[in-house]
């Protein structure tokens, strides 16, 4: 998977000048990892936003799209209308990665890298508007609230983002991870899986610890269940990619001497095709159902669907195209032989728009952390021991590296549809 990476190739067309503005970038993440915000809560990202586009010049930017979205679009002659869209909102997560831009937010961190993404669209704002003579088209920069929860980019679309903007002929889409600088992952049709959240409410009768012949006890029909639904995820290993059912939590209850009336469940899944995703919905319920009926539960559960993420696919033409600009822009290209069960809510725009859009991953970390052990890892498909993935209180991309790649990458895609030389219109 990994092999030494190509020297990045001099600057040049939209590229020229890049290397002078990344220290403003870096800054940009640090002050953006430094004040990280919750779904829709994305206040002070959103101003930071509209005032470094504001200082780049040229771009009509309209906030509160979507809640807390913004919208830019900087037109430059005929050609395609190409969307890149970069996430804002932060995590529940407490910061524990010592930086000195830490976050300051008790309890809330950038554990995802969306201050990456928001800081490296920036940068590939601040290009197309000063080489407008490097390119031909429309470019419209979304910066989207709330992707954490899932409805972020439904915000938009309810919003009218598509009646309002000019509407893409392709959207395109990264993700900041512990890879290193350099490399980008993808692959053409299904990239990441669909995703649903669950709330399972089970029914019981509450009674005094020291009379348990007079309750029906919630919590041990909780435990059964969970079992149950263990066993359910063994069942499904043979399908292939395997769905991925987990239970996350189980709430019930405040005090020892005291058995509860109810229990609550919380559960994700994680499929990869409309009919799998129905089956184990279905498969779901029939054992709740069951282990509920068993144990004398005092009403049916309630199941309860929150929280969804669409399945996200890769248009096959335009991910091939976005794979070869990033690798003549100096990026190793690779494409991954599965989909990934993390998931995203970035496929909305192109489904909604009926065009084809591309999601691609890029590593953020220094080249330099990765020896030879950390390399065979990868090459494995594993990450190095010790590696801080997306989502871990730990996880901190590198300010100069995932910055720089993220433009890079970007701004790369970008022109290949843009780039009036290159003869091409939209896929």
């Amino acid at each position: 998977m990994i092999a030494p990476l190509p020297p990045t190739p001099p600057e040049t067309g939209l590229s020229r000048g890049l290397a002078a503005h990344l220290p403003h970038w870096e800054e940009v993440y640090r002050d953006l990892h430094a004040h990280p915000e919750l779904a829709f809560e994305e206040r002070r990202t959103a101003a930071a936003v509209v005032r470094e586009l504001a200082d780049v010049g040229g771009w009509e930017t309209t906030e509160r799209v979507g809640r807390t979205g913004v919208v830019s679009v900087l037109r430059n002659g005929a050609g395609p209308v190409v969307w890149l869209r970069a996430d804002m909102d932060a995590l529940p997560v407490r910061e524990e990665t010592g930086l000195p831009y830490a976050s300051v937010e008790p309890g809330l961190m950038h554990a995802c890298g969306h201050d990456v993404h928001v800081a490296a669209l920036l940068g590939v704002c601040r290009q197309l508007a000063a080489h407008p003579g490097a390119w031909s088209g429309t470019a419209v920069a979304v910066f989207q609230p709330a992707e954490e929860v899932g409805h972020g980019a439904r915000a938009m679309l309810d919003d009218g983002v598509l009646d309002r903007f000019p509407r893409p002929d392709v959207v395109l889409g990264q993700h900041v991870g512990p890879l290193p600088a350099g490399v980008v992952t993808t692959r053409p049709g299904p990239l990441m899986a669909a995703a649903d959240s669950l709330r399972v409410t089970l029914y019981g009768a509450g009674a005094h610890a020291s009379a348990p012949h007079l309750a029906v006890d919630p919590i041990v029909m909780a435990a059964a269940v969970v079992l149950r639904l263990q066993t359910l995820s063994a069942r499904l290993a043979p399908l292939s990619p395997s769905p991925l059912l987990t239970v996350g939590a189980l709430h019930s209850g405040t005090v020892a001497n005291v058995i509860p009336h109810t229990a609550e469940l919380l559960c994700s899944l994680r499929t990869f095709d409309e009919q799998t995703r129905e089956r184990v919905l279905a498969d779901i319920r029939r054992v709740v159902d069951a282990e509920a009926d068993a144990q004398g539960a005092t009403r049916t559960p309630d199941i309860t669907t929150y929280d969804s993420f669409p399945l996200t696919v890769n248009d096959p033409a335009a991910t091939e195209r976005v794979l070869a600009a990033v690798g003549d822009a100096g990026a190793l290209g690779h494409t991954l032989p599965a989909p990934l069960s993390a998931s995203e809510d970035f496929g909305r725009f192109a489904a909604a728009a009926g065009c084809p859009s591309v999601f691609f991953h890029f590593g953020g970390a220094d080249p330099g952390d990765f020896d030879e052990a950390a390399v065979a890892a990868l090459e494995r498909g594993t990450l190095p021991p010790g590696t801080a993935t997306n989502h871990s209180p730990y996880y901190a991309p590198s300010d100069r590296h995932a910055v720089a790649a993220g433009v890079r990458h970007l701004l790369a895609a970008a022109a290949s549809w843009l780039d009036p030389q290159n003869g091409r219109t939209a896929a």
